[in-house]
């Protein structure tokens, strides 16, 4: 049980960080919404967004962060 709440704390600060990181630099993110690929559709009483490639950068960054971690943890417990 104590295990769980080192995880969920560790997951709240790393949340803290990343909410600040884009909060400080939204400015020079404003890229990221609007990678080619994210589909975008305009119409009079419609409007679609489906951001394909935005969503797939994020999920080979998550990817990379996490296999990173795995790494640095399965280091140390050797």
């Amino acid at each position: 049980m104590e295990n769980i709440g080192k995880l969920i704390f560790g997951t709240g600060i790393v949340l803290v960080i990343v909410g600040l990181c884009v909060w400080l630099f939204a400015d020079k993110l404003a890229w990221f919404g609007n990678l080619p690929g994210d589909i975008k559709i305009d119409r009079p009483g419609f409007s679609l967004y489906v951001p394909i490639t935005t969503m797939i950068s994020i999920s080979l960054g998550l990817s990379g962060v996490m296999w990173l971690i795995s790494l640095i943890t399965r280091l140390f417990q050797q």
